[in-house]
């Protein structure tokens, strides 16, 4: 055989050109063939179905992900098929016409780009095949301009429903062909109705209101003024007053406003007593109330938070991370809530203040002014009818810890639960903690221990015949109201979410900021951008619903185009998490427009604007160091802990040389 065939190129190709010619239509015979075995399915006449995966619609200019799929006959993906086809109309690198290779019925690539705007039609071609895909191309500043406006105008107006609902419609003109009264109808028909619609994000609805309502009845029963009586008898001097005000801020967790409202108003008769200003006490009360119920894994924000973090998650293709864990993991890189109670209990046992607080520490102990002449006293702007009990109700604090605690269990034990039983029906042997509440579903848990929390707490007010059965429900649907307003920015957030996402505004931003924003600084920038978000609109929750939807793809883009490792690259997704969170609980301190500063100053009765000015300086020393000691560290790989020892360590050493004591 070896003879004949080196005699047939002889007699037939005699000269080397010849041969280079015959061995290019081989060549060209074999990637035929190929074609039309692996693409037709054995031959041509059986050619099977192409598809052609392509978002409706791309940013001019950006990258998008882009998938052509050999078919079998009844639709799925024939794993066996290999082979090239030619695209055309879209732009992978520098080519606009590419052939590409389709390995195991598959060719998938996140560089695919078109450089024009308008209708486009892009198409694939393969064994005398040709199917096409049209889309929509946009300009790509436009993506960004929903979440823009949603920034704006909750600067411009304060008003965190109309700045959210005019974002999303916005981008709904976008994506709806620029039609102004379809992308209205689109609002609620499409994106309002699509987020309440998801099964998860209605189960953290539920949730959150149920825990309102809990906290409404345990609230109006007494079972919280209960608690705060116990802490008081720790009040006796100064110190102990201090300490006993950051104590029962600590210990009402559940809710920054219950917290503002009942630790104000049950420690100031006391404070007054001790001769402590009421400008300590509204800093006392406002360092414990939404840094404490943020950072906890139960209370009125948990539902909000989580809601927020699977949205973003699921915006990057990340449906398998549970939300609730990543919240869990995320915590310890809540750098300025976790150092304000650090702060708050230093500057409460060591009785050491600096700047304007020290001034009005000094008026009260010394001159028994426990605020300033001429101070607009906020009392009488407090309806604490809501959550204190009414005259003559005994509080009792186990009206409270019990329900508290059924949440706490309850939602442990729905943890184990559905983790155990997700890993039994997946065939798991690994049954660590880690890897149960990795698999659990902590929706049905939540949802499970809050309303038994709920039963619980009524029966509990309705057994001792402290509230009829009337007054119980009335108390709970004062909760359920409490967390409408909540509920509706949720909404809107996820609507908004879903909004950049078809956008693709993490994908532009990445596009725009490549190269000069390092990643590793995403956390420290977004906590400052939402400090100033926070601090202009006085909405911490608002804030979270604007930046969250873009900063976590965006931190998940930027860490995966850096080419940064798994490890680091989650780290910085759950540095920016958290620098949401804390600078928009930042932006809530130092803002005299915020709800809960305001809340503070009115349960402490306190002038409000001198609650500002006294707790400012504070706010702003735990940010930097937070920012300095904490973020940015953290970014480069430091344990969050460390960070949290070495910044609180800070904190006190600036007390120490700053600050002074006036008695």
């Amino acid at each position: 055989m070896g003879l004949h065939g080196k005699t047939a190129c002889t007699i037939f190709l005699p000269s080397p050109t010849m041969c280079r010619m015959r061995n290019i239509l081989f060549r060209t015979i074999g990637v035929t063939l190929l074609l039309l075995m692996g693409l037709g399915g054995g031959g041509a006449l059986q050619a099977q179905r192409l598809q052609l995966d392509a978002p409706d619609l791309v940013l001019n200019g950006v990258q998008f992900t882009l998938a052509v799929v050999a078919l079998d006959a009844e639709g799925h993906v024939d794993s066996s098929c290999s082979g090239e086809a030619v695209l055309s109309g879209v732009a992978i690198g520098e080519n606009s016409r590419t052939t590409v290779v389709l390995e195991h019925g598959r060719f998938v690539t996140k560089e695919a780009q078109i450089d024009r705007s308008g209708e486009q039609r892009i198409s694939v071609s393969a064994a005398g095949r040709t199917i096409s895909h049209s889309l929509r191309v946009i300009p790509g500043i436009l993506s960004i301009l929903p979440p823009l406006l949603a920034i704006v105008l909750a600067l411009l107006l304060r008003q965190v429903i109309v700045s959210l609902f005019a974002g999303v419609w916005l981008g709904a003109i976008f994506v709806f062909g620029y039609d102004p009264l379809g992308g209205f109808l689109r609002v609620l028909d499409h994106y309002i109705i699509n987020a309440l619609a998801d099964p998860d994000h209605m189960s953290i609805v539920a949730f959150t209101m149920l825990f309102g309502g809990m906290v409404g009845v345990i609230s109006k029963s007494g079972g919280t003024l209960g608690i705060a009586e116990q802490l008081t008898r720790l009040a006796r001097t100064p110190r102990g007053g201090q300490v006993a005000t950051w104590l029962l801020g600590f210990v009402i967790f559940f809710d920054d406003y219950a917290n503002s409202l009942i630790v104000g108003n049950t420690m100031r008769p006391i404070t007054d007593r001790l001769r402590i200003s009421r400008e300590k006490l509204a800093f006392l009360v406002d360092a414990t109330a939404a840094p404490v119920t943020s950072v906890l894994f139960i209370s009125t924000w948990i539902g909000y938070e989580v809601g927020l973090i699977d949205a973003g998650l699921k915006s990057v293709g990340m449906v398998s991370e549970n939300a609730y864990s990543v919240f869990l993991s995320m915590l310890p890189y809540s750098f300025y809530p976790i150092l304000t109670l650090v702060f708050g209990a230093l500057i409460a046992f060591t009785r050491r203040d600096f700047g304007p607080m020290r001034t009005a520490e000094r008026r009260a102990r010394l001159e028994g002014k426990l605020y300033r002449d001429g101070a607009q006293l906020a009392t009488d702007l407090t309806d604490s009818h809501a959550v204190l009990p009414d005259e003559g109700v005994r509080p009792r604090w186990w009206n409270a810890v019990i329900p508290i605690a059924t949440v706490v269990i309850g939602a442990l034990v729905g943890l184990y639960i559905t983790g155990v039983d997700a890993i039994e029906a997946a065939g798991g042997q690994d049954f660590s903690i880690g890897s149960i509440i990795g698999e659990a579903n902590s929706y049905k848990a939540m949802l499970w221990a809050s309303l038994l929390s709920c039963v619980v707490a009524i029966g509990l007010a309705v057994g001792q015949r402290i509230l009829r059965i009337t007054e119980a429900m009335d108390a709970w649907f004062n909760g359920l109201k409490s967390m409408l307003l909540a509920m509706l920015i949720l909404t809107l957030a996820w609507s908004i979410g879903q909004i950049t996402s078809e956008l693709h505004t993490a994908d532009y931003l990445v596009q725009i900021l490549k190269g000069s924003l390092p990643p590793r600084w995403l956390p420290a920038v977004t906590f400052i951008v939402a400090a100033v978000i926070s601090f202009s609109t006085g909405t911490s929750w608002g804030t979270m619903g604007i930046l969250m939807p873009i900063v976590i793809p965006l931190s998940v883009v930027l860490g995966q185009d850096a080419g940064l490792a798994a490890a680091p690259a989650y780290t910085i997704t759950l540095g920016t998490i958290s620098s949401v969170l804390a600078g928009a609980v930042f932006g809530d301190h130092c803002s005299p427009i915020s709800d809960t500063t305001i809340l503070s100053s009115m349960a402490s009765a306190c002038d409000h604007i001198d609650h500002v000015r006294t707790q400012l300086p504070y706010a702003l020393l735990i940010g930097v160091v937070a920012i300095v000691l904490g973020l940015i560290p953290a970014a480069y790989g430091i344990s969050p802990f460390i960070c949290l020892v070495v910044s609180a360590a800070v904190l006190a050493f600036a007390l120490r040389w700053r600050g002074t004591r006036v008695d």
